[in-house]
């Protein structure tokens, strides 16, 4: 069956989350709905990583494979055309087709999010929805340098949901930057997978460093505690985004993947 790679923007505002459930409108569910009013066949897709409730995507990466081939630029009109007509928050920004043994999630080598925060007095209405408010001025300097003592492999326990069900907690985290444009704080991260809530963990332990409350050493700390206790508040939803996923240029019999790398852990893809 001919495999196709996609590329989704979504606005997680109206849906559950990325994966298909019984509780609400899903994005997973509206693309594979989408799937099923143009083929007429039930089609399952599978996602680079899940994402939460409120959750927004603009690099998310999806394969689903099909009875009969497309071109590429067909695909992508048609699935967006009746997702549109759906009333769907979802867009399909690019399909390719995909080898074999291309897998949107275990191919991956590194996924990147970012979670826009916006510090100032005035509460958001162009942004609402969109970033998470926080009405009150933060050193992002500070945040950044506190950000680099979680850069590494580590246990990293305290900044994981009670309920994740990834197998470790033990987890390398490439890139973790925190950088300004007047009003808006960006946090950027980077790493082949992530924990459940890890980055909205992140996000509301870095944002007290920024009020003061917090110094580096104290996110160091927590860091080492390795207790679910020791973490900050968790951020909302609002302002995190999954922008893009790195895949090799040659892509492995998944058969060959090695078992216990970070991707393969269970739970590994949702840090929201």
């Amino acid at each position: 069956m001919p495999r196709f790679r996609m590329t989704v923007e979504y606005d997680g505002g109206p849906y559950v989350g990325w994966q298909r459930q019984e509780n609400g409108p899903s994005v997973q569910g509206a693309i594979e709905a989408a799937l099923l009013s143009l083929t007429g066949e039930t089609v399952s897709v599978r996602g680079a990583g899940r994402t939460d409730s409120g959750v927004h995507a603009m690099g998310q990466v999806i394969h689903a494979d099909l009875s009969k081939e497309w071109s590429p630029y067909q695909l992508q009109n048609a699935l967006n055309a009746h997702l549109r007509l759906a009333g769907e928050r979802v867009s399909i920004l690019d399909v390719e087709a995909a080898a074999e043994f291309f897998d949107a999630r275990f191919s991956a080598l590194r996924r990147h999010y970012l979670y826009r925060i916006v510090s100032r007095r005035a509460p958001l209405a162009l942004e609402a929805g969109k970033a998470w408010w926080v009405p009150k001025v933060l050193d992002h300097e500070v945040m950044h340098a506190a950000a680099q003592r979680l850069v590494g492999r580590h246990d990293f326990s305290t900044f994981r949901a009670a309920h994740c069900q990834a197998n470790s907690p033990v987890r390398t985290l490439d890139r973790l930057d925190v950088t300004r444009n007047g009003e808006l704080i960006e946090i950027r991260a980077t790493a082949q997978s992530f924990l459940h809530n890890q980055i909205r963990s992140f996000a509301g332990t870095l944002k007290l460093a920024g009020e003061g409350k917090w110094t580096p050493d104290d996110v160091e700390a927590a860091l080492a505690a390795r207790d679910r206790k020791a973490c900050g508040p968790v951020a909302p939803p609002d302002g995190l985004y999954f922008m893009q996923v790195d895949y090799p240029e040659v892509i492995p019999d998944r058969r060959r993947l090695v078992a216990d790398t970070d991707a393969n852990d269970g739970n590994a893809d949702d840090p929201s």
